[in-house]
């Protein structure tokens, strides 16, 4: 099966493109690679690539796939706050033009990389794929829009899937620090606390890159009546869990550090437990094989392999926003974060 995978080359798809590949699929990769001078660790795989932006897909890039995995977007709510119509155009009406263009060339499946966020402020209830959405960013509005349109263009010969994904964490050539898991372990390697920003209560669900992408490869291989417009959550009800337990694994883990609250720390609107019930009755061979303890001990020894200090953890080669500002500021990026160089 010929894939393309959009965003290649960001914190999931570098752990993606390997792994589609030991499982035989012939992959290609479409990025304008926004984080080309942030690699940490090992350099990510090479692969054939076209290299572009998605707002600028024609036709013919996607002319002979038989699945696209969209992944590329703007990846993380603060990024979207700043120029939350950037979002808009990248996240959610390329991806809809994308999802056009591969039905009318022929693609037979577009698996589109979605959100748990989308579930926002939800109290105390667990939700399933039936929950109503209430996403608070630009960035979980986007996955809200874009289900809504592409879940329209599904035809006989056409199948969208929306992969609701927990929030990611997990080691990567591209890593990010600003997700929650790595973020802590990150910040207790390097200070010795473990930073909490909101007062410990709100829930996450978890799912580490590498199960996001078991998800992927049962998406691509089951039969098109089993994945034809399905939206399922991925990860395992085993992995909800409450900011303060995540700082407790990693208090455990990181010697010499200890709990801290930030100055402003209170309860945060995003609180949400989700039910994944559903993505193992649809796919019985899809099986997690993370948990957040365990991904709290994989970016320690990860941090300690490359030496990580605050000065990489808080310098603006890997933060996020901090980054695309630099670029921006530097004349390699204009304001629409279009390439200069």
């Amino acid at each position: 099966m010929k894939v393309l995978v959009t965003g290649h080359k960001g914190f999931i798809g570098t752990v993606m493109v390997p792994m589609l590949l030991e499982e035989g699929f012939d992959v290609t990769g479409l990025d304008t690679d926004l984080y080309r001078f942030c690699t940490y660790g090992d350099d990510p795989l090479e692969i054939p690539t076209i290299n572009k932006d998605v707002r600028n897909v024609e036709r013919a890039d996607l002319e002979g796939f038989d699945a696209i995995v969209h992944l590329a977007a703007l990846s993380n709510d603060p990024l979207g706050n700043i120029n939350p119509d950037l979002t808009y155009d990248i996240n959610y009406k390329a991806s809809v033009r994308i999802a056009e263009m591969a039905r009318e060339v022929g693609v037979k499946r577009f698996l589109f990389a979605s959100s748990c966020s989308m579930y926002g402020k939800a109290g105390q209830d667990v939700l399933d794929e039936t929950a109503e959405f209430n996403p608070v960013t630009p960035y979980a509005k986007s996955k809200v829009y874009v289900e809504r349109d592409v879940s329209q263009l599904a035809t006989d010969d056409f199948s969208p899937v929306f992969l609701r994904n927990a929030t990611a964490y997990g080691v990567s050539p591209r890593i990010r620090f600003d997700l929650v898991i790595n973020n802590l372990v990150a910040w207790a390697h390097t200070t010795g606390k473990i930073l909490l920003k909101s007062d410990g209560t709100p829930w996450r669900p978890l799912v580490h890159i590498e199960d996001i992408t078991q998800a992927v490869v049962c998406a691509l291989r089951a039969e098109q009546s089993v994945i034809h417009n399905l939206a399922v959550n991925v990860g395992s009800n085993n992995e909800n869990y409450q900011m303060r337990d995540l700082a407790q694994f990693v208090k455990k883990t990181v010697p010499d550090c200890d709990v801290e609250y930030a100055e402003d720390a209170g309860p945060d609107p995003r609180s949400y437990r989700v039910n994944f019930d559903k993505i193992h009755r649809v796919f019985p061979e899809f099986k997690t094989r993370w948990t957040a303890e365990k991904g709290v001990q994989e970016c320690f020894d990860f941090y300690l392999k490359y030496g990580l200090s605050k000065d990489d953890y808080e310098g603006v080669r890997y933060k996020r926003i901090a980054h695309i500002l630099d670029l921006i500021e530097s004349g390699k990026l204009d304001n629409n974060l279009v390439w200069q160089i």
